[in-house]
């Protein structure tokens, strides 16, 4: 269950793209966002030398996700220094520590397996992480603190623009849920804060037309290389749930075509998500 929140966001350089600490206020918790060029200003904060979970945040060239790198540190900046060297893709870090360093280095392990995991199951982003991280023996109910810890870091991390934990589907009922079909396509999504997400099952077209918008062709071919879609009995068929940025980019890659998400997706009684969200 969700309920309302009360976020503190402070802006140590007066910049709202630039450094942000947020927390809320009456939670342990802490988050810090910083964008690559502040790691000289960012290296003053105490709390980036805190025990803790990081994570690394950025896009590659051909991906169709995000990517993200989680890690975890004693001092979190000197981890952060080392991927600075060596890994380029990123472009934004947030790390995730306690108000007054009360972590310890199991503390970190533990949630990093368990953020892992977490993130992998969800699949908004994809890891950047080469081998998977083992669960440290921990006591009962320090694993149901740090669940909870998660529980705020999930928030603070939503709020700073990075869901990677948010769960996809929000769908409560038969009627929030629409159709869109054509030859060798049958999808079926919903409209969610995020965009339009479509569900795994649904199927593809394999075939397109010339005059198909060029980046709705260079995202299908992505999603084909990075196994979102694959072929199966002459339709390409989505291998789990998958965000587009708006209903036409949706019907777009079901269709093969360009065409008005908008009108296109329709719920079972036939009317269209225009009708429904828009009028």
């Amino acid at each position: 269950m969700t309920r309302p929140q009360t976020i503190q966001i402070f802006l140590p350089d007066g910049s709202p793209t630039s450094i942000r600490e947020a927390e809320i206020t009456n939670r342990l918790v802490k988050a810090i966002l910083f964008p690559r060029n502040k790691m000289q200003e960012v290296s003053k904060r105490d709390m980036v030398h805190f025990t803790g979970l990081y994570f690394l945040f950025g896009n590659t060239e051909d991906g169709a996700k995000p990517l993200v790198y989680i890690g975890e540190g004693e001092d979190c900046f000197k981890r952060i220094q080392s991927h600075n060297r060596n890994k380029d893709f990123w472009t934004h870090c947030v790390i995730i520590t306690t108000k007054t360093d009360e972590y310890t280095k199991t503390d970190g392990k533990y949630l990093e397996h368990y953020c892992l995991d977490k993130a992998k199951e969800i699949g908004r982003y994809a890891t950047d992480n080469d081998t998977g991280s083992k669960k440290p023996s921990i006591s009962e109910s320090r694993e149901y603190d740090l669940l909870d810890n998660f529980n705020t870091a999930k928030i603070l991390l939503a709020t700073l623009g990075y869901p990677i934990f948010e769960e996809k589907r929000k769908a409560k009922s038969p009627k929030e849920l629409f159709y869109c079909k054509g030859k060798g396509a049958l999808a079926k999504g919903e409209l969610t804060d995020d965009g339009f997400l479509v569900y795994k099952g649904s199927t593809s077209s394999m075939e397109e037309t010339n005059s198909i918008t060029k980046w709705i062709g260079v995202l299908r071919r992505r999603l084909l290389d990075d196994e979102i879609l694959k072929e199966e009995n002459k339709v390409y068929v989505l291998q789990q749930d998958y965000i587009f940025n708006s209903p036409s980019a949706a019907a777009a890659t079901i269709l093969g075509r360009n065409t008005n998400g908008w009108t296109k997706w329709k719920d079972k009684d036939g009317k269209t998500l225009d009708e429904l969200k828009r009028k």
